[in-house]
Protein backbone atom coordinates (compact mmCIF):
# COMPACT_ATOMS: atom_id res chain seq x y z
CA UNK A 1 0.00 0.00 0.00
CA UNK A 2 2.70 2.38 0.80
CA UNK A 3 4.49 1.52 -2.64
CA UNK A 4 1.15 2.67 -4.00
CA UNK A 5 0.90 5.75 -2.33
CA UNK A 6 4.18 6.88 -3.11
CA UNK A 7 3.97 6.02 -6.59
CA UNK A 8 0.88 7.91 -6.90
CA UNK A 9 2.36 11.13 -5.08
CA UNK A 10 5.52 10.78 -7.63
CA UNK A 11 2.99 10.66 -10.93
CA UNK A 12 1.00 13.53 -9.22
CA UNK A 13 4.43 15.66 -8.97
CA UNK A 14 5.53 14.61 -12.24
CA UNK A 15 1.80 16.15 -13.65
CA UNK A 16 2.29 19.02 -11.66
CA UNK A 17 5.61 19.89 -12.63
CA UNK A 18 4.80 19.68 -16.47
CA UNK A 19 1.88 21.71 -16.60
CA UNK A 20 2.37 25.36 -17.70
CA UNK A 21 2.42 27.84 -14.83
CA UNK A 22 0.31 29.90 -16.53
CA UNK A 23 -2.53 27.95 -16.82
CA UNK A 24 -5.31 28.88 -15.04
CA UNK A 25 -6.03 25.36 -13.27
CA UNK A 26 -9.48 26.82 -12.02
CA UNK A 27 -10.84 26.41 -15.06
CA UNK A 28 -9.87 23.05 -15.43
CA UNK A 29 -11.74 22.20 -11.52
CA UNK A 30 -14.63 23.79 -12.99
CA UNK A 31 -14.79 21.49 -15.67
CA UNK A 32 -13.79 18.06 -14.34
CA UNK A 33 -16.65 19.24 -11.16
CA UNK A 34 -18.94 19.60 -13.91
CA UNK A 35 -18.33 16.52 -15.71
CA UNK A 36 -18.33 14.49 -12.49
CA UNK A 37 -21.88 16.09 -11.83
CA UNK A 38 -23.54 15.04 -14.59
CA UNK A 39 -21.91 11.67 -14.89
CA UNK A 40 -22.56 10.76 -10.90
CA UNK A 41 -26.51 12.54 -11.28
CA UNK A 42 -27.06 9.90 -14.22
CA UNK A 43 -26.00 7.33 -12.02
CA UNK A 44 -27.85 8.10 -8.99
CA UNK A 45 -31.42 9.25 -10.63
CA UNK A 46 -31.33 6.76 -13.53
CA UNK A 47 -32.62 3.25 -12.70
CA UNK A 48 -33.44 0.41 -15.36
CA UNK A 49 -35.97 -1.68 -13.61
CA UNK A 50 -36.76 -5.44 -14.63
CA UNK A 51 -40.22 -6.25 -15.61
CA UNK A 52 -40.21 -9.45 -16.90
CA UNK A 53 -38.08 -9.52 -19.94
CA UNK A 54 -38.25 -6.04 -20.22
CA UNK A 55 -35.86 -3.06 -19.19
CA UNK A 56 -37.85 0.15 -18.56
CA UNK A 57 -36.44 3.36 -17.31
CA UNK A 58 -37.38 5.13 -13.63
CA UNK A 59 -36.66 7.82 -11.64
CA UNK A 60 -36.46 7.72 -7.73
CA UNK A 61 -37.67 11.21 -8.21
CA UNK A 62 -41.07 10.13 -9.67
CA UNK A 63 -41.28 8.00 -6.26
CA UNK A 64 -39.43 10.66 -3.59
CA UNK A 65 -40.23 13.92 -5.11
CA UNK A 66 -38.66 15.20 -1.81
CA UNK A 67 -35.43 14.29 -2.94
CA UNK A 68 -35.51 17.16 -5.61
CA UNK A 69 -32.56 18.54 -4.02
CA UNK A 70 -30.30 16.07 -5.03
CA UNK A 71 -30.75 17.10 -8.84
CA UNK A 72 -29.36 20.75 -7.70
CA UNK A 73 -26.27 19.02 -6.70
CA UNK A 74 -25.68 17.23 -9.93
CA UNK A 75 -26.94 19.02 -12.52
CA UNK A 76 -23.94 21.25 -13.18
CA UNK A 77 -24.48 21.91 -17.17
CA UNK A 78 -24.56 25.16 -16.73
CA UNK A 79 -20.86 25.41 -15.16
CA UNK A 80 -19.81 23.23 -18.21
CA UNK A 81 -21.32 25.90 -20.85
CA UNK A 82 -19.87 28.89 -18.65
CA UNK A 83 -16.05 27.23 -18.87
CA UNK A 84 -16.98 26.44 -22.51
CA UNK A 85 -17.65 30.22 -23.45
CA UNK A 86 -14.89 31.26 -21.84
CA UNK A 87 -12.41 28.83 -23.41
CA UNK A 88 -14.12 29.44 -26.84
CA UNK A 89 -13.49 32.67 -26.72
CA UNK A 90 -10.39 32.81 -25.60
CA UNK A 91 -8.97 29.92 -27.95
CA UNK A 92 -10.76 32.12 -30.90
CA UNK A 93 -9.29 35.38 -30.11
CA UNK A 94 -5.44 33.56 -29.73
CA UNK A 95 -5.92 32.04 -32.90
CA UNK A 96 -7.28 35.19 -34.64
CA UNK A 97 -3.62 36.63 -33.18
CA UNK A 98 -2.07 33.90 -34.92
CA UNK A 99 -3.76 34.33 -37.96
CA UNK A 100 -5.80 31.00 -37.79
CA UNK A 101 -8.79 31.25 -40.03
CA UNK A 102 -11.67 30.51 -38.33
CA UNK A 103 -12.96 27.35 -40.64
CA UNK A 104 -9.14 25.80 -38.94
CA UNK A 105 -10.27 26.67 -36.30
CA UNK A 106 -13.72 25.39 -36.03
CA UNK A 107 -12.68 22.33 -37.39
CA UNK A 108 -10.15 21.46 -35.04
CA UNK A 109 -12.33 22.20 -31.97
CA UNK A 110 -14.77 20.12 -33.62
CA UNK A 111 -12.89 17.22 -33.87
CA UNK A 112 -11.93 17.32 -30.40
CA UNK A 113 -16.09 16.76 -29.53
CA UNK A 114 -17.27 14.13 -32.27
CA UNK A 115 -14.19 12.04 -32.10
CA UNK A 116 -15.03 9.40 -29.47
CA UNK A 117 -18.30 9.88 -30.97
CA UNK A 118 -17.83 7.58 -34.08
CA UNK A 119 -16.70 4.75 -31.28
CA UNK A 120 -19.80 5.38 -29.10
CA UNK A 121 -21.99 5.22 -32.46
CA UNK A 122 -20.69 2.16 -34.04
CA UNK A 123 -20.91 0.21 -30.60
CA UNK A 124 -24.12 0.66 -30.38
CA UNK A 125 -25.06 0.54 -34.05
CA UNK A 126 -24.35 -3.62 -33.19
CA UNK A 127 -26.27 -3.93 -30.42
CA UNK A 128 -29.39 -2.39 -31.39
CA UNK A 129 -28.68 -4.83 -34.29
CA UNK A 130 -27.86 -7.86 -32.41
CA UNK A 131 -30.72 -7.36 -29.68
CA UNK A 132 -33.17 -6.70 -32.21
CA UNK A 133 -32.04 -10.12 -34.05
CA UNK A 134 -32.15 -11.94 -30.63
CA UNK A 135 -35.79 -10.81 -30.87
CA UNK A 136 -35.18 -8.79 -27.56
CA UNK A 137 -38.05 -6.39 -26.43
CA UNK A 138 -38.60 -3.57 -28.40
CA UNK A 139 -39.47 -1.01 -25.54
CA UNK A 140 -36.56 -2.68 -23.86
CA UNK A 141 -33.86 -1.99 -26.82
CA UNK A 142 -35.76 1.46 -27.28
CA UNK A 143 -34.73 2.53 -23.64
CA UNK A 144 -31.38 1.20 -24.16
CA UNK A 145 -30.68 3.34 -27.21
CA UNK A 146 -32.31 6.18 -26.12
CA UNK A 147 -30.20 6.35 -22.39
CA UNK A 148 -26.81 5.89 -24.77
CA UNK A 149 -27.07 8.53 -26.98
CA UNK A 150 -28.74 10.79 -24.88
CA UNK A 151 -25.51 12.80 -24.43
CA UNK A 152 -25.46 13.36 -28.00
CA UNK A 153 -27.76 16.57 -27.09
CA UNK A 154 -25.22 17.87 -25.55
CA UNK A 155 -22.51 17.62 -28.16
CA UNK A 156 -25.01 18.93 -30.86
CA UNK A 157 -25.75 22.53 -28.91
CA UNK A 158 -22.10 22.92 -27.91
CA UNK A 159 -21.03 22.40 -31.38
CA UNK A 160 -23.38 24.86 -32.43
CA UNK A 161 -22.47 27.07 -30.11
CA UNK A 162 -18.37 27.26 -30.76
CA UNK A 163 -19.43 27.78 -34.09
CA UNK A 164 -21.23 31.05 -33.33
CA UNK A 165 -18.53 32.01 -31.30
CA UNK A 166 -17.35 34.84 -33.40
CA UNK A 167 -20.56 35.81 -33.37
CA UNK A 168 -21.74 35.73 -29.96
CA UNK A 169 -18.59 36.94 -28.31
CA UNK A 170 -19.77 39.85 -27.38
CA UNK A 171 -23.59 39.37 -27.08
CA UNK A 172 -25.07 40.20 -23.05
CA UNK A 173 -26.13 37.39 -21.61
CA UNK A 174 -29.57 39.33 -20.79
CA UNK A 175 -30.68 38.62 -24.68
CA UNK A 176 -30.82 35.08 -24.65
CA UNK A 177 -32.13 35.17 -20.92
CA UNK A 178 -35.03 37.36 -22.62
CA UNK A 179 -36.44 34.93 -24.88
CA UNK A 180 -35.79 32.41 -22.64
CA UNK A 181 -38.43 34.45 -20.45
CA UNK A 182 -40.61 35.34 -23.38
CA UNK A 183 -40.62 31.65 -24.28
CA UNK A 184 -41.57 30.32 -20.89
CA UNK A 185 -44.34 32.83 -21.11
CA UNK A 186 -46.03 31.99 -23.62
CA UNK A 187 -46.31 28.41 -23.56
CA UNK A 188 -47.07 28.28 -19.95
CA UNK A 189 -49.01 31.66 -19.56
CA UNK A 190 -50.80 31.77 -23.24
CA UNK A 191 -50.94 28.26 -24.35
CA UNK A 192 -48.99 28.39 -27.00
CA UNK A 193 -47.43 24.78 -28.41
CA UNK A 194 -45.26 22.75 -26.35
CA UNK A 195 -42.49 22.86 -29.48
CA UNK A 196 -41.85 26.40 -29.20
CA UNK A 197 -40.16 25.41 -25.64
CA UNK A 198 -37.14 23.60 -27.96
CA UNK A 199 -36.28 27.19 -28.92
CA UNK A 200 -34.85 27.24 -25.00
CA UNK A 201 -32.54 24.60 -25.83
CA UNK A 202 -30.34 27.14 -27.83
CA UNK A 203 -31.30 30.18 -25.89
CA UNK A 204 -31.05 28.86 -22.56
CA UNK A 205 -27.52 27.12 -22.83
CA UNK A 206 -26.58 30.10 -24.42
CA UNK A 207 -27.18 32.04 -21.51
CA UNK A 208 -24.22 31.04 -19.30
CA UNK A 209 -21.99 30.19 -22.63
CA UNK A 210 -21.89 34.42 -22.82
CA UNK A 211 -21.33 34.54 -19.45
CA UNK A 212 -18.19 32.75 -20.53
CA UNK A 213 -16.90 35.41 -23.24
CA UNK A 214 -17.92 37.95 -20.49
CA UNK A 215 -14.88 35.81 -18.40
CA UNK A 216 -12.80 36.06 -21.22
CA UNK A 217 -13.38 40.26 -21.81
CA UNK A 218 -12.59 40.73 -18.18
CA UNK A 219 -15.62 41.94 -17.38
CA UNK A 220 -16.32 39.13 -14.60
CA UNK A 221 -13.17 39.41 -12.08
CA UNK A 222 -14.54 40.84 -8.93
CA UNK A 223 -16.32 39.19 -6.91
CA UNK A 224 -19.42 41.28 -7.19
CA UNK A 225 -20.80 39.56 -10.28
CA UNK A 226 -20.60 36.35 -8.98
CA UNK A 227 -22.41 37.45 -5.62
CA UNK A 228 -24.95 39.21 -7.71
CA UNK A 229 -25.45 36.00 -10.27
CA UNK A 230 -25.47 33.56 -6.84
CA UNK A 231 -28.20 35.80 -5.23
CA UNK A 232 -30.31 36.79 -7.49
CA UNK A 233 -30.53 32.93 -9.93
CA UNK A 234 -31.05 31.68 -6.39
CA UNK A 235 -34.02 34.01 -5.44
CA UNK A 236 -35.51 33.89 -9.19
CA UNK A 237 -35.39 29.66 -9.28
CA UNK A 238 -37.03 29.88 -6.06
CA UNK A 239 -40.03 32.29 -6.39
CA UNK A 240 -40.53 30.15 -10.30
CA UNK A 241 -40.67 26.79 -8.18
CA UNK A 242 -42.90 27.79 -5.16
CA UNK A 243 -45.13 30.28 -7.11
CA UNK A 244 -45.57 29.99 -10.84
CA UNK A 245 -45.75 25.92 -10.81
CA UNK A 246 -42.02 25.02 -11.84
CA UNK A 247 -40.61 21.42 -10.74
CA UNK A 248 -38.30 21.32 -8.01
CA UNK A 249 -36.11 18.85 -9.75
CA UNK A 250 -33.71 19.80 -11.97
CA UNK A 251 -33.81 17.25 -13.96
CA UNK A 252 -36.07 15.47 -16.39
CA UNK A 253 -37.82 12.90 -14.13
CA UNK A 254 -40.26 9.96 -16.21
CA UNK A 255 -43.83 10.57 -16.49
CA UNK A 256 -43.60 13.98 -15.33
CA UNK A 257 -46.13 16.95 -17.21
CA UNK A 258 -43.20 19.03 -17.12
CA UNK A 259 -39.13 19.12 -17.06
CA UNK A 260 -37.01 21.68 -16.26
CA UNK A 261 -34.39 20.40 -18.54
CA UNK A 262 -35.87 18.82 -22.01
CA UNK A 263 -35.95 21.76 -22.95
CA UNK A 264 -34.63 24.24 -20.45
CA UNK A 265 -36.91 26.18 -18.38
CA UNK A 266 -36.71 29.94 -17.11
CA UNK A 267 -36.00 28.14 -13.79
CA UNK A 268 -33.15 25.74 -15.35
CA UNK A 269 -31.81 29.09 -17.03
CA UNK A 270 -31.67 31.08 -13.78
CA UNK A 271 -30.94 27.84 -11.59
CA UNK A 272 -27.49 27.74 -13.49
CA UNK A 273 -26.86 31.35 -13.24
CA UNK A 274 -26.49 30.65 -9.77
CA UNK A 275 -24.06 27.60 -10.22
CA UNK A 276 -22.63 30.05 -12.70
CA UNK A 277 -21.80 32.85 -9.83
CA UNK A 278 -21.06 29.91 -7.03
CA UNK A 279 -18.44 28.71 -9.71
CA UNK A 280 -17.38 32.27 -10.61
CA UNK A 281 -16.65 32.82 -6.42
CA UNK A 282 -14.90 30.18 -5.84
CA UNK A 283 -12.31 30.48 -8.70
CA UNK A 284 -9.48 31.97 -6.19
CA UNK A 285 -9.91 29.06 -3.66
CA UNK A 286 -10.01 26.62 -6.42
CA UNK A 287 -6.75 27.56 -8.18
CA UNK A 288 -5.01 27.50 -4.17
CA UNK A 289 -6.78 24.06 -4.08
CA UNK A 290 -5.19 23.18 -7.53
CA UNK A 291 -1.44 23.70 -6.19
CA UNK A 292 -1.58 20.49 -3.99
CA UNK A 293 -0.12 18.23 -7.00
CA UNK A 294 -2.37 15.23 -6.32
CA UNK A 295 -5.49 17.08 -6.59
CA UNK A 296 -4.60 18.71 -9.94
CA UNK A 297 -3.18 15.24 -10.88
CA UNK A 298 -7.29 13.98 -10.35
CA UNK A 299 -8.83 17.04 -11.87
CA UNK A 300 -5.81 17.10 -15.04
CA UNK A 301 -6.53 13.20 -15.77
CA UNK A 302 -10.76 13.98 -15.72
CA UNK A 303 -10.12 16.59 -18.47
CA UNK A 304 -7.76 14.60 -20.55
CA UNK A 305 -10.88 11.68 -21.06
CA UNK A 306 -13.39 14.71 -20.43
CA UNK A 307 -15.47 13.63 -23.48
CA UNK A 308 -14.92 9.55 -22.98
CA UNK A 309 -16.48 9.95 -19.98
CA UNK A 310 -19.63 11.92 -20.94
CA UNK A 311 -20.38 10.05 -23.83
CA UNK A 312 -19.51 6.31 -22.05
CA UNK A 313 -21.09 7.03 -18.82
CA UNK A 314 -24.36 5.67 -19.66
CA UNK A 315 -23.11 2.63 -21.34
CA UNK A 316 -21.43 1.88 -18.18
CA UNK A 317 -24.12 1.44 -16.25
CA UNK A 318 -26.30 -0.06 -18.82
CA UNK A 319 -23.63 -2.20 -19.78
CA UNK A 320 -23.37 -3.17 -15.53
CA UNK A 321 -26.79 -3.86 -15.24
CA UNK A 322 -27.53 -6.01 -18.14
CA UNK A 323 -24.33 -8.02 -17.52
CA UNK A 324 -26.10 -9.01 -14.15
CA UNK A 325 -29.07 -9.26 -15.19
CA UNK A 326 -29.25 -13.44 -14.97
CA UNK A 327 -28.52 -13.01 -11.45
CA UNK A 328 -31.96 -11.82 -10.45
CA UNK A 329 -33.25 -8.52 -9.45
CA UNK A 330 -30.23 -6.88 -7.72
CA UNK A 331 -31.51 -4.26 -5.09
CA UNK A 332 -30.68 -0.48 -5.95
CA UNK A 333 -29.73 -2.08 -9.70
CA UNK A 334 -32.92 -3.83 -11.12
CA UNK A 335 -35.09 -3.17 -8.35
CA UNK A 336 -38.11 -0.20 -8.10
CA UNK A 337 -36.33 2.87 -6.60
CA UNK A 338 -39.51 3.85 -4.51
CA UNK A 339 -37.72 3.97 -1.08
CA UNK A 340 -34.82 4.98 0.94
CA UNK A 341 -33.70 1.50 0.97
CA UNK A 342 -33.07 1.55 -2.98
CA UNK A 343 -30.83 4.53 -2.25
CA UNK A 344 -28.93 3.05 -0.16
CA UNK A 345 -28.39 -0.22 -2.19
CA UNK A 346 -27.36 2.12 -5.05
CA UNK A 347 -24.40 3.76 -3.55
CA UNK A 348 -22.09 0.75 -3.53
CA UNK A 349 -23.25 0.44 -7.15
CA UNK A 350 -21.72 3.31 -8.01
CA UNK A 351 -17.95 2.00 -7.86
CA UNK A 352 -19.30 -0.99 -9.76
CA UNK A 353 -20.59 1.85 -12.45
CA UNK A 354 -16.96 3.85 -12.19
CA UNK A 355 -14.56 0.45 -12.81
CA UNK A 356 -17.01 -0.09 -15.90
CA UNK A 357 -16.55 3.06 -17.20
CA UNK A 358 -12.79 3.00 -17.25
CA UNK A 359 -12.58 -0.34 -18.85
CA UNK A 360 -14.75 1.85 -21.65
CA UNK A 361 -12.10 4.51 -21.10
CA UNK A 362 -9.34 2.04 -21.53
CA UNK A 363 -11.01 0.73 -24.64
CA UNK A 364 -11.83 3.85 -26.33
CA UNK A 365 -9.66 6.61 -25.01
CA UNK A 366 -7.64 6.33 -28.37
CA UNK A 367 -10.79 8.06 -30.07
CA UNK A 368 -10.71 10.87 -27.85
CA UNK A 369 -7.06 12.14 -29.59
CA UNK A 370 -8.62 11.82 -33.16
CA UNK A 371 -11.41 9.34 -34.05
CA UNK A 372 -9.18 6.38 -33.77
CA UNK A 373 -7.49 7.32 -36.86
CA UNK A 374 -3.79 6.62 -37.10
CA UNK A 375 -2.25 9.97 -36.86
CA UNK A 376 0.35 12.17 -34.96
CA UNK A 377 -0.01 12.12 -30.82
CA UNK A 378 -0.01 15.65 -29.98
CA UNK A 379 0.60 16.58 -26.78
CA UNK A 380 -1.91 16.94 -23.89
CA UNK A 381 -2.63 20.59 -23.65
CA UNK A 382 -3.46 20.23 -20.23
CA UNK A 383 0.30 18.97 -19.19
CA UNK A 384 3.00 19.37 -21.49
CA UNK A 385 6.28 18.00 -20.69
CA UNK A 386 9.17 18.63 -22.87
CA UNK A 387 7.61 21.91 -24.92
CA UNK A 388 6.29 24.93 -24.58
CA UNK A 389 2.83 25.54 -25.11
CA UNK A 390 2.17 27.08 -28.35
CA UNK A 391 -2.08 28.03 -27.67
CA UNK A 392 -2.25 29.74 -23.99
CA UNK A 393 -5.86 28.18 -24.18
CA UNK A 394 -7.29 25.15 -22.82
CA UNK A 395 -9.89 22.79 -24.93
CA UNK A 396 -12.96 21.50 -24.29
Amino acid sequence: MSRLITAARDTAARIDTATPAHRDRAVDALRAFAVAGVVLGHWLVTALVADGRTLRAASPLQHLPWLAPVSWAFQTLAVFFLVGGHVATRSYASARERGVPYRRWLHARLARLFGPVVAVLGLWSVVTLTLLLSDAEYATVRTLVKLALSPMWFLLVFAALTAATPLVARLHPLWPLAVVLHVDVLRFGFGAPDGLGWLNLAAGWLVPYTLGAAWTRGELESRRPGWVLLGGGTAATAALVAWAGYPAAMVGVPGAEVSNLNPPTLAAVTFGLAQCGLALLLRDRLRRAMRRPLAWAAVALVNLSAMTVFLWHQTALMATTATLLPAGPLPGLHTVPDGLGWVAARLPWLMVFALALAVCGAAFRTWEQGGGRRRRVRPSRVVRAHRPMTERTPHV
